[in-house]
């Protein structure tokens, strides 16, 4: 099977292309990727030279690209999906989740070929109480968040409208190795490394479900495999907790893994800013259709998956010392910097 992998270089979709290769022996896989800031071809450094990996550099809104790609599949990991991002600026985020969207289903439904598209929790909005079913309306708060509820729509009307052989998996916050630092887990444990101000939108206790990404890969895989077309797939783990509870328990585990002692105060690193507009209370969703339907279960326990996470940020060093310079730095300054007193 040739698989086509949209943003193969960003953090799911290297994640989901090692596991492909690792799992699927007789797969082949084209990874386009436009390598916009979060891309980093790094990422893939060990699988690079393999005879069932290719890399084109291109945009997934280039039709005429695509039309010239030979691929029995598309799994769609290409998105802008910063939040903070998309409130600063939602332009970049309307072109690549709804407009790029827009161009794969069309070359899904010229070639007849299947679609997964990898969606979010954040389409459904804040649950104040319970989970968030694949009927659950759609409510999204953030820029970000729209445009993907928009891009799944995309996909529910082209399957009913030309066929097209599509599904989309709604996943909860990832975390694992690769992943860019301005998402919250690894710019805490860098910030941690570094010594440097953690900063906490509000009083910290905004909730969200925690899945390793290897798990997640694994749902992708599921889906594309044994899924049924024109259906919705929620994926999550139930590592539900607040963010200042995960701050203080990731803190803890530096400095078991640093050999520091309380008293070398990395809690006092905690500095609580303003919060960001639109700022979702809690996500939790209901991953029962996946597991029942498809088999599927998060497999890895999370302190283990926050251990492995933790040891291979500090076992790379170079991978991530490299990307918080130049364009990331700037960008945390124009987020944080005044909210961080500078």
């Amino acid at each position: 099977m040739r698989l086509l992998v949209t943003g193969g270089a960003g953090f799911i979709g290297s994640n989901y292309i090692r596991y492909a290769l690792s799992a699927h022996p007789d797969c082949y896989i084209i990874n386009l990727d436009r390598l916009t800031y979060a891309g980093n071809l790094e990422n893939l450094k060990d699988i690079e030279s393999s005879a069932r990996y290719e890399f084109i550099k291109g945009d997934i809104c280039d039709r005429k690209l695509l039309e010239d790609l030979e691929f029995d599949a598309i799994l769609n990991f290409a998105a802008e999906s910063h939040v903070d991002r998309s409130i600063l600026d939602a332009a970049p985020f309307l072109q690549t989740n709804i407009a790029g969207t827009h161009t794969l289903l069309e070359t899904a439904r010229q070639r007849g070929c299947i679609l997964v598209h990898v969606s979010t929790d954040e389409v459904y909005g804040s649950a104040e109480k319970g989970l968030f079913s694949e009927n659950s309306p759609l409510l999204p708060n953030s820029p970000y968040a729209a445009s993907k509820a928009s891009s799944d729509l995309l996909v529910r009307a082209y399957v009913e409208t030309h066929g097209v052989r599509a599904m989309i998996t709604r996943c909860t916050n990832n975390y694992g190795p690769y992943q860019f630092p301005e998402k919250l887990i690894p710019l805490v444990i860098l910030n941690a490394i570094s010594g440097k101000p953690i900063p906490v939108y509000g009083d910290g206790m905004n909730v969200r479900d925690w899945i390793y990404v290897e798990d997640h890969c694994r749902a992708v895989d599921a889906v594309l495999h044994r899924g049924r077309a024109g259906e919705i797939y929620n994926v999550g783990s139930g590592n539900e907790m607040p963010n200042i509870e995960l701050i203080r328990l990731l803190l803890g585990k530096i400095a078991d893994e640093l050999g520091m002692h309380e008293k070398d105060g990395l809690s006092g690193l905690i500095t609580f800013v303003k919060d960001r507009k639109g700022h979702d209370r809690r996500y939790a969703i209901d991953p029962a259709k996946i597991e029942r339907e498809l088999g599927w279960r998060a497999e890895t326990g999370f302190e283990d998956g926050i251990t492995r996470t933790i040891r291979w940020y500090i076992d790379n060093r170079r991978w991530w010392e490299r990307i918080i310079s130049g364009e990331y730095m700037k960008y945390y300054d124009v987020q944080y910097g005044e909210r961080l007193g500078r």
